[in-house]
């Protein structure tokens, strides 16, 4: 057996699969995304459509509630405190500086990238909440704010925070397509099974039976606290 033939077998044996995106993870992302996918259909249809748009929008607060939660609890690298980068980290990895372990879960770009997206859902989903488009639509809370909160949300609902989204969406999109052909690194299949090969010693994240009906039990709660919002506003005159 020549070198080349002894390293790439030291390389097999060194490499490892590690359960990185637990199944409560990797279903948020998904259910999201067709959540997401749905709001945008509906909101450029509207007319009736916007029966399913206020749905989707009540599937996304509560994903979003689900994430905030798990994003404690959760699998190892799905915990903010695993993907929480301060600026001379993402300085440093935009200058090539980079540890092997920030390849691992969420780079500090793809961090920046998951909080941005959360970030701009939630301001969409809460201004979603008291816009009103003066026809025949309007939010469930905007009874109870001021008509110019009403007018501020409508406006940034419609316009600034539908394009932030598009634009992020389309950018993670790119980000995935240059890691995946440029980088090599198949961010889309370990989202997908949530399984990466990892040549270092690394901790899996948790995603056993009871770890994923803790997952259930806390997002059916976070979607009856949704539900419960949504009824008390409707019971109001």
């Amino acid at each position: 057996m020549g070198i080349h033939g002894q390293d790439n077998k030291i390389f097999e044996k060194t490499m490892q699969i590690v359960r990185i995106w637990d199944l409560p993870t990797r279903l948020f992302h998904w259910v999201l995304a067709l959540a997401v996918i749905g709001l945008v259909v509906t909101g450029k249809v509207g007319g009736n459509a916007m029966v399913w748009h206020f749905r989707c929008g009540y599937l996304v607060m509560s994903l979003l509630l689900f994430r905030v939660v798990w994003g404690l609890v959760g699998g190892y690298w799905s915990r903010f405190y695993n993907f929480m980068y301060s600026p001379a980290a993402v300085l440093r990895y935009l200058r090539g500086e980079r540890n092997p372990t920030q390849s691992v879960g969420h780079s500090p770009l793809g961090a920046l990238s998951v909080f941005a997206m959360l970030g701009f859902l939630t301001a969409q989903v809460a201004t979603g909440l008291i816009s009103d488009d003066e026809i025949d639509t309007s939010g469930p809370l905007a009874k109870w704010a001021s008509s110019a909160l009403v007018s501020s949300a409508t406006f940034y609902h419609r316009k600034i925070g539908k394009v932030a989204l598009i634009v992020l969406i389309l950018t993670h999109i790119g980000a995935i397509a240059y890691y995946r052909f440029k980088k090599r690194d198949p961010l889309l299949s370990a989202m997908l099974h949530g399984d990466k090969p990892i040549d270092q010693p690394t901790p899996g994240s948790r995603d056993d039976l009871v770890s994923r009906l803790g997952a259930l039990v806390i997002y059916l709660l976070c979607a009856l606290a949704v539900w419960a919002m949504l009824a008390i506003a409707s019971a109001q005159p």
